[in-house]
C-alpha cells in the first residue's frame, strides 16, 4: 500500500461506508486537496479494479478494502473533472463521481424547513433535473433524520443501496445527492437502513411522478416543459371573490375521461363553473376511490403523464372552468413503501401508537405537531396551486383531524391538556395552512368536509377561526335524501326535512352536495328514491332543481353518460343559476330567502322567494314533491305585478309531461298565504317551477314606456303623412 495514501485513510469512516452505516459519505469519499495531491476515494462493492479518468489521463486506483473500497492520489493542485472506470468480473462501467458535486440545499432553506415555514420544500426535496458544474443529472433529497443510511437506488445502480449513499445535512436530517446523467423517466426509490439494521425501500414523498401503484417506484419527472396559456385566468383568480360569484361544481373522477379536451367540452355543454376531481394524486387501491394517497406530489398514472394533467387544467381554464381537487391531509395509507415509519421511526405519523391509527379506516394519522410534517402538507397545497394552477381544495375527513376521540370509545383516547377532545395541533395546522395558501394564492378555494359541527369553521383566521371558505352541508344532504326515499303520502310526516336546513344555512358558508358519496351513480340514485321509472326521473330533476334554488353553493355528480334529456336539464339549470343573481348573491344573508309557504306538508309543496337588494331580480320558487299535479293552485305573493314562468322541470324536452304555465300571471288583490296578493298556477307532479317577478311599479314603467313609444310612433306617422301630402301637391 502506498504510504502517502495510507496516511489519509480514515479507517473507522471507511468501515462505516463498507458496512452501509455512513451518513456523511462526502466527508469520506469524493475528491479533496491534500499537500500530496488530489485525493479521490470511492466504494465499488465487489469490484476487481478501478481507475480515475481525468481528461485524457487515466490513474489506477488502489484497493484499500477488499469489499471494494478504492483510493488514489492525483499529482495535481486543483480538483479536475473526472469519472470512474470500474471493472467487475463480467463487465465494466464508467460514470461520473457524484461526490464531486456540491449540495443544493441552502442553510436558510434548511432552517425554514425545520421551522415548518419553507412552503416550497418541493423545490429542493424530491428529484430535480438540473445542471451542476456543466453536468446534467438529477438532484435527490429526502427527509429521514433517524436513518442510519439512505441511498438512492434504481436501474442505474441495479437497485443496490451500497452505491450512491446520500449525504446527511446535520441541521435537518435531509439526505441529498446529485447524481450525474440521470434523466427524466428514470425509476427510483430510497433504500433506508434503519438504526436496527433493517433495510426498507421507500417511494419518494416528494416525487413528481409515480409508477403504477403495485410497484410504487417514483419517477424522475420534468415539470418545466409545459407551456401554459391560461394567464388571463390566473390573473383574474387573484381578484376572485367567491362571495360575489355563482359556484356550481361538477364532481368526477379524472380517470373516467380520455382527455382534457373531452372533459372541457362536457363542462361547456353542461354549464358548471367548477370541476372537482376525486383525488388525482397517485393512490394505491381502486376500492378506496382514490383516497389512499401514496404519492402526494404525483398525478395518478391512471390518467396519464403529469403533462397530460397540466394540459387538462389548461384547457379547463380556457373554458372558464375552475379546478378543485379532493385532498387528504388527514391520513395516509399503510404500505411497505409508504410514509409509515419512513426512517424506521414514526416520522410523518403521530408517535403514540394508540393514537396514530385512524379508527375507521386503519390508515395513519399525520403528526401536526411536527414542523416538517406541516411543511410537507402546506407545501403540497401550494405546489398544486402554483405548479399545476389548481383553483381549490376540498379537504377530506377534517373531523378526524380536529377531534381526538373521533371514532373512538371511552378509554381509547387521551384528552388534551385541558381535558377536552380538540386536537390543538390540528387546529393550528389548519389555521396555518389556510392563511398561507390564501396569502400565496389569492382566489384559491378551501373547502372542508366536516360533520362534527366545529363552530364557525368558515370564519376567518383573523377572527381566530379555521379560515375555510366553505364546508359541505352534510345535514342538508342526509335530510333531503331521507325525504326522497319515502313515499309521497308519507312525506308529510317528514316535511321539516326539507326546511330545517334554512334555520342554519347562514351559520356557515355551505356547499350543498348531491355527489358521488351521497347518491353514487344515477342508477344508484334511482334505486334509493321512491317511484316508478318516470317518477324517479322527475324526482331526480326536482332534486337537482331544489338544490339549485336553496341557499348555498352547489355540487352534483351526474354520470358523464347521462341521458340527453337530463344533460339538457342540467345545462339549463346551471344557466338559470348563473344568470339569476337572486340564486347566489345573498346566499349568506337571511334576506336572500323569504318563505311564502313552508307548512303545506299535506300537499308536499314549498313556495318561497329568492331575493337581492333589487326587487326586479326577485324569483318565485315553487317545489312540489307530491305525486299529484295541482291545477289552479293558489300561491300568495308580496307584490302586485307580473309573474312569468322562466323555468320548469316538467318540460317535455327534459322528459317531463309538459305541465306548466306558458302565460304570464298577473297578481290579484286576493290575500293568500298571509300575503296581500296571489296568483294561481298549474304545478306538475314532482316538479320545480321558477317565476320571474316584475313588481307593479316596474310594470307601470314598462306600460308607460309602451304608451310613450306608441305616441311617438303615432306622431311620426302623422308627420310622415303630412310630408307625403305636401309632396303630392308639389307634383301636381
Amino acid at each position: 500500500m502506498d504510504e502517502k495514501l495510507y496516511k489519509y485513510m480514515d479507517w473507522p469512516r471507511i468501515e462505516a461506508v463498507v458496512y452501509g452505516e455512513e451518513v456523511s459519505p462526502k466527508d469520506v469519499m469524493g475528491p479533496r486537496i491534500t499537500k500530496d495531491g488530489v485525493l479521490i476515494q470511492g466504494f465499488f462493492p465487489e469490484a476487481k479494479s478501478a481507475k480515475v479518468i481525468a481528461g485524457k489521463k487515466e490513474y489506477q486506483m488502489e484497493m484499500e478494502d477488499e469489499a471494494g473500497y478504492f483510493a488514489v492520489l492525483l499529482p495535481a493542485k486543483r480538483i479536475p473533472k473526472y469519472s470512474f472506470l470500474v471493472q467487475w468480473k463480467d463487465y465494466e462501467k464508467q460514470w461520473k463521481d457524484p461526490y464531486q458535486y456540491s449540495g443544493q440545499l441552502l442553510p436558510e432553506e434548511e432552517k425554514a424547513f425545520c421551522a415548518g415555514v419553507y412552503y416550497e420544500s418541493y423545490k429542493k426535496l424530491g428529484a430535480h433535473l438540473m445542471t451542476v458544474d456543466g453536468v446534467e443529472g438529477t438532484y435527490f433529497a429526502v427527509w429521514a433524520p433517524n436513518a442510519q443510511r439512505v441511498s438512492v437506488v434504481g436501474d442505474f445502480n441495479n437497485w443496490d443501496g451500497r452505491f450512491l449513499m446520500m449525504h446527511r445535512m446535520p441541521m435537518s436530517g435531509i439526505f441529498e445527492l446529485f447524481v450525474p446523467d440521470i434523466k427524466a423517466g428514470t425509476l427510483y426509490k430510497y433504500e433506508i437502513k434503519e438504526k436496527s439494521g433493517k433495510l426498507s425501500l421507500k417511494a419518494d414523498p416528494y416525487g413528481f411522478g409515480a409508477e403504477k401503484p403495485k410497484d410504487c417506484a417514483s419517477v424522475v419527472t420534468d415539470l418545466s416543459g409545459f407551456s401554459w396559456n391560461d394567464g388571463e385566468w390566473m390573473e383574474a383568480r387573484k381578484k376572485y371573490d367567491d362571495r360575489k360569484q355563482p359556484i356550481s361544481i361538477y364532481e368526477t373522477d379524472i380517470t373516467k375521461w380520455e382527455s382534457g379536451e373531452e372533459l372541457a367540452e362536457f363542462m361547456k355543454e353542461t354549464g358548471y363553473t367548477h370541476v372537482e376531481f376525486k383525488p388525482v394524486m397517485e393512490y394505491l387501491e381502486e376500492s378506496t376511490g382514490g383516497y389512499s394517497t401514496s404519492s402526494y406530489y404525483a398525478p395518478t398514472s391512471r390518467f396519464g403523464t403529469p403533462e397530460k394533467f397540466q394540459k387538462a387544467v389548461n384547457l379547463l381554464h380556457q373554458a372558464e372552468v375552475g379546478v378543485i381537487l379532493d385532498w387528504t391531509p388527514a391520513q395516509f395509507p399503510r404500505f411497505e413503501g409508504g410514509l409509515e415509519k419512513f426512517d424506521g421511526t414514526p416520522l410523518y405519523e403521530i408517535p403514540d401508537e394508540s393514537a396514530s391509527v385512524h379508527p375507521m379506516w386503519g390508515t395513519m394519522l399525520y403528526n401536526y405537531g411536527s414542523p416538517m410534517v406541516r411543511d410537507f402538507l402546506i407545501g403540497n397545497a401550494c405546489f398544486w396551486a402554483e405548479v399545476y394552477h389548481v383553483d381549490g381544495f376540498r379537504m377530506d375527513d377534517v373531523d378526524a383531524m380536529l377531534y381526538l376521540d373521533y371514532g373512538r370509545n371511552m378509554g381509547e383516547w387521551q384528552p388534551n391538556l385541558y381535558g377536552t377532545n380538540e386536537n390543538f395541533y390540528a387546529v393550528e395546522f389548519l389555521k396555518h395552512l389556510n392563511s398561507i395558501v390564501k396569502k400565496r394564492n389569492p382566489g384559491v378555494l378551501l373547502i372542508a368536509q366536516e360533520d362534527g359541527l366545529w363552530p364557525e369553521l368558515t370564519d376567518s383566521v383573523e377572527n381566530d377561526h379555521l379560515g375555510f371558505d366553505y364546508k359541505w352541508s352534510g345535514g342538508w344532504t342526509r335530510d333531503f335524501l331521507e325525504y326522497l326515499a319515502s313515499e309521497p303520502e308519507n312525506r308529510k310526516r317528514s316535511h321539516d326535512q326539507l326546511t330545517l336546513s334554512t334555520l342554519y344555512a347562514y351559520s356557515e358558508h355551505y356547499i350543498l352536495t348531491l355527489g358521488s358519496r351521497d347518491v353514487g351513480t344515477l342508477d344508484d340514485f334511482r334505486k334509493r328514491i321512491w317511484g316508478d321509472e318516470n317518477q324517479k326521473e322527475a324526482e331526480i330533476r326536482a332534486a337537482y332543481g331544489y338544490m339549485t334554488l336553496h341557499p348555498g353553493c352547489k355540487m352534483s355528480a351526474p354520470d358523464k353518460e347521462m341521458p340527453k334529456a337530463l344533460k339538457e336539464y342540467i345545462r339549463d339549470l346551471n344557466t338559470l343559476y348563473k344568470e339569476q343573481p337572486a340564486l347566489w348573491k345573498k346566499d349568506d344573508d337571511y334576506e336572500g330567502l323569504e318563505w311564502i309557504q313552508l307548512m303545506k306538508y299535506e300537499e308536499n309543496v314549498l313556495t318561497f322567494l329568492r331575493k337581492t337588494e333589487n326587487p326586479s331580480e326577485t324569483l318565485l320558487a315553487v317545489c312540489n314533491f307530491a305525486a299529484d299535479t295541482y291545477e289552479n293552485y293558489p300561491v300568495g305573493v308580496p307584490y302586485a305585478g307580473k309573474y312569468k314562468e322562466i323555468f320548469n322541470s316538467d318540460l317535455k324536452k327534459y322528459g317531463g309531461n309538459g305541465v306548466g304555465n306558458p302565460r304570464v300571471k298577473t297578481a290579484k288583490s286576493q290575500e293568500w298565504d298571509e300575503r296581500p296578493y296571489s296568483i294561481k298556477m298549474k304545478i306538475p307532479a314532482l316538479g320545480i317551477l321558477v317565476f320571474s317577478v316584475t313588481p307593479q311599479e316596474e310594470t307601470k314603467k314598462a306600460s308607460g314606456r309602451k304608451v310613450s313609444e306608441k305616441r311617438v310612433s303615432e306622431k311620426c306617422a302623422c308627420i310622415e303623412s303630412t310630408a307625403e301630402k305636401k309632396t303630392r301637391r308639389t307634383k301636381k
